[in-house]
């Protein structure tokens, strides 16, 4: 007769026994990837891909920009988003222009493809997948670019 192993109760809450579901960050990771699912066949319509779609954005927001102040509005590095706007640049979105007084300063602007790409563009939305209502949509957003700012803010403080 064998006996019979006793397993040990774990607790969920433990902090000495994480749960991944439990994890802050997987949380906002996990989502960040289902965006993307919810994006794609949304984007492919327009022919790009989510990171090519906020930068567009961005310069419908504000066109005529540097390349460093689309990537600091963007947060993306200048060795990611160079590739971006070349594609951009090729499928006739936006044109890059060296400053004429300072060549290390490189403009970006649309064209006028890149412009009426906007009426195509702002039709399509996710707000009802989301789920959110008109109230909790603001608050959600709100806590979402404080988790981002403080993470920011903490990061700077370890260079």
């Amino acid at each position: 007769m064998s006996a019979k192993k006793k397993v040990p109760f774990i607790d969920p809450t433990d902090p000495a026994n994480p749960k991944l579901s439990n994890f802050l960050c997987f949380a906002v990771y996990s989502a960040n990837l289902a965006y993307g699912k919810a994006y794609k066949p949304i984007l492919e319509k327009l022919g790009l891909t989510y990171t090519q779609y906020i930068t567009i954005v961005a310069l419908w927001e504000e066109d005529h920009q540097t390349v460093s102040s689309l990537g600091e509005k963007l947060f993306l590095e200048s060795n990611t988003l160079t590739p971006i706007l070349k594609k951009l640049e090729a499928l006739g979105y936006l044109r890059r222009q060296r400053d004429a007084e300072d060549e290390r300063r490189v403009f970006v602007s649309l064209t006028d493809t890149g412009r009426r790409l906007r009426e195509k563009g702002l039709g399509m939305s996710l707000a009802k997948a989301i789920g959110l209502t008109a109230e909790e949509y603001p608050q959600v957003q709100k806590a979402i670019v404080t988790l981002r700012n403080n993470l920011i803010k903490a990061v700077e403080g370890y260079e």
